[in-house]
Protein backbone atom coordinates (compact mmCIF):
# COMPACT_ATOMS: atom_id res chain seq x y z
CA UNK A 1 0.00 0.00 0.00
CA UNK A 2 1.28 3.11 -0.87
CA UNK A 3 1.95 6.08 1.72
CA UNK A 4 -0.43 8.32 0.42
CA UNK A 5 -3.31 5.72 0.68
CA UNK A 6 -2.51 4.94 3.85
CA UNK A 7 -3.25 7.97 5.10
CA UNK A 8 -6.10 8.96 7.36
CA UNK A 9 -8.48 11.50 6.48
CA UNK A 10 -9.23 13.80 9.42
CA UNK A 11 -11.57 15.92 9.61
CA UNK A 12 -10.96 19.13 12.05
CA UNK A 13 -14.06 20.81 13.47
CA UNK A 14 -13.64 24.49 14.63
CA UNK A 15 -15.42 27.38 15.41
CA UNK A 16 -19.48 27.34 15.51
CA UNK A 17 -22.37 29.52 17.38
CA UNK A 18 -20.03 29.86 20.59
CA UNK A 19 -18.99 32.67 22.73
CA UNK A 20 -15.49 30.53 22.69
CA UNK A 21 -15.32 30.60 18.60
CA UNK A 22 -11.83 32.88 18.91
CA UNK A 23 -10.22 30.55 21.17
CA UNK A 24 -11.27 27.82 19.13
CA UNK A 25 -10.32 28.95 16.03
CA UNK A 26 -6.94 29.24 17.51
CA UNK A 27 -6.68 25.87 19.23
CA UNK A 28 -7.59 24.33 15.49
CA UNK A 29 -4.93 26.13 13.93
CA UNK A 30 -2.22 24.32 16.40
CA UNK A 31 -4.48 20.96 16.34
CA UNK A 32 -3.72 21.07 12.06
CA UNK A 33 0.11 22.27 12.72
CA UNK A 34 0.51 19.36 14.88
CA UNK A 35 -1.22 16.49 12.34
CA UNK A 36 1.44 15.37 10.32
CA UNK A 37 1.42 15.62 6.11
CA UNK A 38 2.94 12.20 6.54
CA UNK A 39 -0.19 10.55 8.41
CA UNK A 40 -2.96 12.53 7.91
CA UNK A 41 -4.86 14.16 4.91
CA UNK A 42 -6.34 17.16 6.88
CA UNK A 43 -9.78 18.48 6.33
CA UNK A 44 -10.22 21.88 7.83
CA UNK A 45 -14.62 22.44 8.77
CA UNK A 46 -14.69 25.89 10.06
CA UNK A 47 -18.67 26.59 11.24
CA UNK A 48 -19.04 30.40 11.04
CA UNK A 49 -20.35 32.37 14.11
CA UNK A 50 -24.44 31.72 12.49
CA UNK A 51 -23.62 28.42 11.97
CA UNK A 52 -22.99 27.79 8.50
CA UNK A 53 -20.19 24.90 7.66
CA UNK A 54 -17.70 25.35 4.93
CA UNK A 55 -14.17 24.30 4.49
CA UNK A 56 -11.23 24.97 1.69
CA UNK A 57 -7.37 25.32 2.37
CA UNK A 58 -7.78 28.83 3.44
CA UNK A 59 -9.03 27.58 6.66
CA UNK A 60 -5.53 26.62 7.35
CA UNK A 61 -3.97 30.24 7.97
CA UNK A 62 -5.19 32.01 10.97
CA UNK A 63 -4.85 35.48 8.88
CA UNK A 64 -7.99 34.05 7.38
CA UNK A 65 -10.34 34.45 10.41
CA UNK A 66 -9.52 38.15 10.43
CA UNK A 67 -11.88 39.17 7.95
CA UNK A 68 -15.64 38.62 8.47
CA UNK A 69 -17.18 37.06 5.25
CA UNK A 70 -15.02 34.58 5.51
CA UNK A 71 -18.09 32.49 3.49
CA UNK A 72 -17.26 34.37 0.40
CA UNK A 73 -13.93 33.59 0.32
CA UNK A 74 -12.26 31.81 -3.00
CA UNK A 75 -11.82 28.45 -2.76
CA UNK A 76 -14.03 28.19 0.90
CA UNK A 77 -17.15 25.44 -0.04
CA UNK A 78 -20.19 24.79 1.96
CA UNK A 79 -20.07 21.28 3.60
CA UNK A 80 -21.92 19.10 6.13
CA UNK A 81 -21.95 16.12 7.60
CA UNK A 82 -24.15 13.16 6.83
CA UNK A 83 -26.42 11.77 9.65
CA UNK A 84 -26.41 8.70 7.26
CA UNK A 85 -24.53 5.76 8.54
CA UNK A 86 -23.70 5.42 4.51
CA UNK A 87 -21.86 8.42 4.16
CA UNK A 88 -19.84 8.62 7.32
CA UNK A 89 -18.13 11.87 5.82
CA UNK A 90 -18.63 15.02 4.38
CA UNK A 91 -21.15 16.02 1.78
CA UNK A 92 -19.36 19.05 -0.40
CA UNK A 93 -21.73 21.30 -2.36
CA UNK A 94 -24.78 19.74 -0.49
CA UNK A 95 -27.03 22.39 -2.21
CA UNK A 96 -25.98 21.92 -5.78
CA UNK A 97 -27.12 24.04 -8.82
CA UNK A 98 -28.20 23.01 -12.25
CA UNK A 99 -24.95 21.94 -13.44
CA UNK A 100 -23.12 21.19 -10.06
CA UNK A 101 -23.16 17.97 -8.28
CA UNK A 102 -22.48 17.13 -4.71
CA UNK A 103 -19.62 15.11 -3.82
CA UNK A 104 -18.91 12.64 -0.53
CA UNK A 105 -15.77 12.95 1.54
CA UNK A 106 -15.43 9.96 3.44
CA UNK A 107 -13.52 10.18 7.05
CA UNK A 108 -11.44 8.06 9.24
CA UNK A 109 -11.84 10.49 12.20
CA UNK A 110 -13.28 13.93 13.24
CA UNK A 111 -11.35 15.64 15.36
CA UNK A 112 -13.54 18.66 17.03
CA UNK A 113 -11.72 21.79 18.89
CA UNK A 114 -15.43 23.34 19.23
CA UNK A 115 -15.27 24.78 22.32
CA UNK A 116 -18.39 25.73 24.75
CA UNK A 117 -21.96 25.86 23.40
CA UNK A 118 -22.57 23.42 19.89
CA UNK A 119 -19.50 21.61 20.07
CA UNK A 120 -18.34 21.00 23.60
CA UNK A 121 -21.74 20.33 25.28
CA UNK A 122 -22.34 17.24 23.16
CA UNK A 123 -24.31 18.39 20.64
CA UNK A 124 -21.81 17.66 17.87
CA UNK A 125 -20.39 14.06 19.60
CA UNK A 126 -24.18 13.34 18.96
CA UNK A 127 -23.81 13.76 15.47
CA UNK A 128 -20.80 12.01 14.95
CA UNK A 129 -22.16 9.11 17.02
CA UNK A 130 -25.33 9.21 14.58
CA UNK A 131 -23.02 9.34 11.51
CA UNK A 132 -20.86 6.43 12.86
CA UNK A 133 -17.89 8.71 12.78
CA UNK A 134 -14.75 8.08 15.26
CA UNK A 135 -13.96 11.37 16.99
CA UNK A 136 -11.94 12.57 19.39
CA UNK A 137 -12.44 13.80 22.49
CA UNK A 138 -15.12 12.58 25.16
CA UNK A 139 -18.67 11.43 24.44
CA UNK A 140 -22.20 12.93 24.27
CA UNK A 141 -22.60 11.92 28.05
CA UNK A 142 -19.12 13.09 29.63
CA UNK A 143 -19.36 16.06 27.08
CA UNK A 144 -22.80 17.55 28.34
CA UNK A 145 -22.42 16.44 32.21
CA UNK A 146 -18.72 18.34 32.44
CA UNK A 147 -20.42 21.47 30.17
CA UNK A 148 -23.34 22.19 32.56
CA UNK A 149 -21.13 23.11 36.14
CA UNK A 150 -24.28 22.99 38.00
CA UNK A 151 -24.85 19.22 36.81
CA UNK A 152 -21.19 18.62 37.76
CA UNK A 153 -21.30 19.63 40.58
CA UNK A 154 -24.60 17.43 41.38
CA UNK A 155 -22.54 14.86 40.20
CA UNK A 156 -19.73 14.76 42.30
CA UNK A 157 -21.49 15.75 45.19
CA UNK A 158 -22.37 12.55 44.52
CA UNK A 159 -19.27 10.93 44.79
CA UNK A 160 -18.02 12.71 47.90
CA UNK A 161 -16.27 14.69 45.66
CA UNK A 162 -15.79 18.13 47.49
CA UNK A 163 -16.95 21.72 45.64
CA UNK A 164 -17.57 24.77 46.18
CA UNK A 165 -20.71 25.80 48.13
CA UNK A 166 -23.25 27.37 44.87
CA UNK A 167 -26.44 28.09 44.22
CA UNK A 168 -28.19 27.90 40.24
CA UNK A 169 -31.09 28.55 38.42
CA UNK A 170 -32.78 29.58 35.63
CA UNK A 171 -32.72 33.04 33.71
CA UNK A 172 -36.97 32.95 33.97
CA UNK A 173 -36.42 32.07 38.09
CA UNK A 174 -34.15 34.87 38.22
CA UNK A 175 -36.76 37.08 36.38
CA UNK A 176 -39.67 36.29 38.27
CA UNK A 177 -37.54 36.21 41.64
CA UNK A 178 -34.63 38.36 41.76
CA UNK A 179 -35.29 39.44 44.99
CA UNK A 180 -35.97 35.90 46.63
CA UNK A 181 -32.53 34.36 44.74
CA UNK A 182 -30.50 37.42 46.20
CA UNK A 183 -31.71 36.67 50.17
CA UNK A 184 -31.12 33.49 49.60
CA UNK A 185 -27.67 33.71 48.22
CA UNK A 186 -26.79 36.06 51.20
CA UNK A 187 -28.10 33.44 53.80
CA UNK A 188 -26.45 30.59 52.09
CA UNK A 189 -23.36 31.78 50.52
CA UNK A 190 -21.94 35.39 52.08
CA UNK A 191 -20.33 37.62 50.00
CA UNK A 192 -18.38 37.63 47.97
CA UNK A 193 -19.54 35.47 45.20
CA UNK A 194 -18.94 34.44 41.78
CA UNK A 195 -21.03 34.74 39.04
CA UNK A 196 -20.88 32.74 36.12
CA UNK A 197 -23.15 31.10 32.95
CA UNK A 198 -23.39 27.30 33.77
CA UNK A 199 -22.44 26.08 30.26
CA UNK A 200 -19.60 28.25 29.23
CA UNK A 201 -16.06 28.53 29.28
CA UNK A 202 -12.66 30.43 29.00
CA UNK A 203 -14.30 33.33 32.29
CA UNK A 204 -16.39 34.69 29.58
CA UNK A 205 -19.40 35.96 31.61
CA UNK A 206 -17.61 35.55 35.01
CA UNK A 207 -17.16 37.99 37.64
CA UNK A 208 -16.96 38.88 41.40
CA UNK A 209 -19.66 40.43 43.23
CA UNK A 210 -18.77 41.94 46.80
CA UNK A 211 -22.65 42.63 47.75
CA UNK A 212 -26.33 42.69 46.18
CA UNK A 213 -25.92 45.52 43.81
CA UNK A 214 -23.19 43.72 42.14
CA UNK A 215 -24.61 40.29 42.62
CA UNK A 216 -28.03 41.46 40.30
CA UNK A 217 -25.66 43.57 37.72
CA UNK A 218 -23.11 40.37 37.36
CA UNK A 219 -26.18 37.99 36.88
CA UNK A 220 -28.20 39.77 34.41
CA UNK A 221 -24.99 39.92 32.78
CA UNK A 222 -24.36 36.31 32.70
CA UNK A 223 -28.00 35.59 31.69
CA UNK A 224 -27.25 36.99 28.27
CA UNK A 225 -25.18 34.03 27.92
CA UNK A 226 -26.88 31.27 29.18
CA UNK A 227 -29.98 30.73 30.13
CA UNK A 228 -28.76 29.46 33.41
CA UNK A 229 -26.96 30.92 36.22
CA UNK A 230 -24.25 29.27 38.85
CA UNK A 231 -23.55 31.27 41.98
CA UNK A 232 -20.08 29.97 43.65
CA UNK A 233 -18.84 30.98 46.99
CA UNK A 234 -15.73 32.41 47.29
CA UNK A 235 -12.76 30.26 48.29
CA UNK A 236 -10.91 33.05 50.14
CA UNK A 237 -6.84 32.36 50.12
CA UNK A 238 -7.30 29.38 47.69
CA UNK A 239 -4.76 28.73 44.80
CA UNK A 240 -5.80 27.08 41.34
CA UNK A 241 -3.91 24.03 40.28
CA UNK A 242 -4.92 22.11 36.74
CA UNK A 243 -4.03 18.93 35.50
CA UNK A 244 -4.54 17.08 32.32
CA UNK A 245 -6.11 14.18 31.37
CA UNK A 246 -5.09 11.45 28.63
CA UNK A 247 -6.65 7.79 28.25
CA UNK A 248 -9.80 5.99 27.57
CA UNK A 249 -9.48 2.47 30.00
CA UNK A 250 -6.53 3.48 31.53
CA UNK A 251 -6.55 7.63 32.44
CA UNK A 252 -2.93 9.32 33.05
CA UNK A 253 -2.69 12.50 34.87
CA UNK A 254 -0.05 14.91 33.03
CA UNK A 255 2.47 17.43 35.86
CA UNK A 256 0.16 19.80 37.55
CA UNK A 257 -0.27 23.43 36.80
CA UNK A 258 -0.65 26.89 39.42
CA UNK A 259 -1.74 29.51 36.92
CA UNK A 260 -1.01 32.80 38.44
CA UNK A 261 -3.28 35.75 38.54
CA UNK A 262 -2.92 39.39 39.50
CA UNK A 263 -6.86 39.92 39.09
CA UNK A 264 -9.51 38.68 41.83
CA UNK A 265 -9.77 35.83 39.39
CA UNK A 266 -8.20 34.09 35.96
CA UNK A 267 -9.56 36.56 33.03
CA UNK A 268 -10.27 35.65 29.86
CA UNK A 269 -7.17 38.52 28.97
CA UNK A 270 -5.29 36.43 31.41
CA UNK A 271 -5.81 32.59 29.87
CA UNK A 272 -4.94 33.86 26.19
CA UNK A 273 -3.66 36.92 25.74
CA UNK A 274 -0.28 37.55 27.87
CA UNK A 275 3.26 36.71 26.85
CA UNK A 276 3.16 33.81 24.88
CA UNK A 277 -0.45 34.31 23.48
CA UNK A 278 -1.83 32.36 20.73
CA UNK A 279 1.53 30.62 20.53
CA UNK A 280 0.91 28.49 22.89
CA UNK A 281 -2.25 29.09 24.48
CA UNK A 282 -0.02 29.77 27.41
CA UNK A 283 -1.04 33.19 27.77
CA UNK A 284 -1.41 33.30 31.70
CA UNK A 285 1.73 32.72 34.45
CA UNK A 286 2.05 29.62 35.45
CA UNK A 287 3.81 27.50 37.39
CA UNK A 288 4.82 23.84 36.47
CA UNK A 289 5.14 21.69 38.22
CA UNK A 290 2.90 23.26 40.64
CA UNK A 291 4.92 24.11 44.37
CA UNK A 292 2.72 22.19 46.53
CA UNK A 293 3.52 18.69 48.47
CA UNK A 294 3.48 15.68 46.45
CA UNK A 295 0.89 13.91 48.61
CA UNK A 296 -1.70 16.85 48.04
CA UNK A 297 -0.20 16.78 44.51
CA UNK A 298 -1.24 12.84 44.18
CA UNK A 299 -4.89 13.32 45.90
CA UNK A 300 -5.71 15.73 43.14
CA UNK A 301 -4.89 13.84 40.37
CA UNK A 302 -6.53 11.08 41.82
CA UNK A 303 -9.43 13.15 42.39
CA UNK A 304 -9.54 14.43 38.62
CA UNK A 305 -9.13 10.60 37.28
CA UNK A 306 -11.93 9.43 39.48
CA UNK A 307 -14.13 12.40 38.27
CA UNK A 308 -13.51 12.12 34.51
CA UNK A 309 -14.78 8.20 34.54
CA UNK A 310 -17.96 9.12 36.91
CA UNK A 311 -18.56 10.99 33.77
CA UNK A 312 -17.89 7.85 31.30
CA UNK A 313 -14.89 10.60 29.97
CA UNK A 314 -12.36 9.20 27.67
CA UNK A 315 -9.66 11.44 25.36
CA UNK A 316 -8.30 14.36 27.23
CA UNK A 317 -9.96 17.03 29.88
CA UNK A 318 -8.66 19.07 31.80
CA UNK A 319 -9.56 19.66 35.37
CA UNK A 320 -9.40 22.35 37.37
CA UNK A 321 -8.96 22.60 41.22
CA UNK A 322 -9.08 25.06 44.01
CA UNK A 323 -6.68 24.42 46.97
CA UNK A 324 -6.18 25.99 50.26
CA UNK A 325 -2.51 25.27 51.11
CA UNK A 326 -2.97 25.86 54.56
CA UNK A 327 -5.74 22.95 55.28
CA UNK A 328 -4.65 20.62 52.38
CA UNK A 329 -8.83 21.04 51.19
CA UNK A 330 -9.37 20.89 47.81
CA UNK A 331 -12.63 21.73 45.64
CA UNK A 332 -13.07 20.50 41.76
CA UNK A 333 -14.06 22.90 39.94
CA UNK A 334 -14.26 22.37 36.65
CA UNK A 335 -13.85 19.06 33.96
CA UNK A 336 -13.15 20.78 30.54
CA UNK A 337 -13.64 18.22 27.53
CA UNK A 338 -11.61 20.42 25.14
CA UNK A 339 -9.10 22.31 26.53
CA UNK A 340 -7.34 25.50 25.00
CA UNK A 341 -4.67 24.12 23.21
CA UNK A 342 -5.60 20.22 24.25
CA UNK A 343 -2.89 21.33 27.50
CA UNK A 344 -0.40 21.20 24.77
CA UNK A 345 2.16 22.86 27.04
CA UNK A 346 1.27 20.29 29.77
CA UNK A 347 2.14 17.39 27.99
CA UNK A 348 5.06 18.58 27.08
CA UNK A 349 6.60 18.94 30.57
CA UNK A 350 5.78 14.79 30.45
CA UNK A 351 8.12 14.41 27.38
CA UNK A 352 4.72 14.67 24.76
CA UNK A 353 5.20 17.23 21.63
CA UNK A 354 2.31 18.62 20.22
CA UNK A 355 2.34 15.58 16.86
CA UNK A 356 2.60 12.91 19.63
CA UNK A 357 -0.58 14.08 21.70
CA UNK A 358 -2.79 14.94 18.18
CA UNK A 359 -1.20 11.03 17.35
CA UNK A 360 -2.49 9.50 20.73
CA UNK A 361 -5.87 11.19 20.73
CA UNK A 362 -6.44 9.51 17.07
CA UNK A 363 -5.27 6.19 18.46
CA UNK A 364 -7.51 6.70 21.40
CA UNK A 365 -10.63 7.80 18.88
CA UNK A 366 -10.46 4.77 16.83
CA UNK A 367 -9.93 2.43 19.84
CA UNK A 368 -13.18 4.18 21.49
CA UNK A 369 -14.87 3.66 18.45
CA UNK A 370 -13.64 0.17 17.81
CA UNK A 371 -15.03 -0.27 21.35
CA UNK A 372 -19.00 0.83 20.58
CA UNK A 373 -18.82 -1.49 17.76
CA UNK A 374 -19.04 -4.49 19.66
CA UNK A 375 -22.50 -3.11 20.83
CA UNK A 376 -25.33 -4.91 19.17
CA UNK A 377 -28.18 -2.27 17.97
CA UNK A 378 -29.75 -3.91 15.26
CA UNK A 379 -32.00 -6.22 17.09
CA UNK A 380 -34.94 -8.04 15.38
CA UNK A 381 -38.11 -8.87 16.80
CA UNK A 382 -41.40 -9.98 16.29
CA UNK A 383 -43.34 -7.13 17.89
CA UNK A 384 -44.06 -6.11 13.88
CA UNK A 385 -45.61 -8.97 12.35
CA UNK A 386 -47.64 -9.25 15.57
CA UNK A 387 -49.01 -6.12 15.82
CA UNK A 388 -49.81 -6.30 11.59
CA UNK A 389 -52.00 -9.39 12.44
CA UNK A 390 -53.73 -8.19 15.37
CA UNK A 391 -53.73 -4.38 14.89
CA UNK A 392 -52.45 -1.69 17.10
CA UNK A 393 -54.82 -1.59 19.42
CA UNK A 394 -54.02 -3.19 22.73
CA UNK A 395 -50.17 -2.91 22.01
CA UNK A 396 -48.64 -2.11 25.33
CA UNK A 397 -45.47 0.56 25.09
Amino acid sequence: MSQQTSKKTVAVIFGSRSVEHDVSIVTAQQVMQALSPQKYNVIPIYITRDGRWVTGPGLRDLNTFKVDNISEMMGIKDVIISPSTQHRGLILSPVSGLFARSRLQPLDVAFPVVHGSHGEDGTLQGLLELADIPYVGAGVLASAVTRDKAVLKTVLTGLGIPVVRHIAFTRQEWVSGADALVSRVESELDFPVFVKPTSLGSSIGVARAKDAAELRTYVNIAANFDRRILVEAAVEGAIEINCALMGNHDLRASVLEQPITWQEFLTYEEKYMRGEGAAGMKGAERRIPAPIPDDLAARIRETAIRAFRAVDGRGTARVDFLVREETGEIFLNEINTMPGSLAFYLWQEEGMSPAQVVDELIRLALEAHAEKRKTVYNYKTGLIEHAAARGLKGIKK
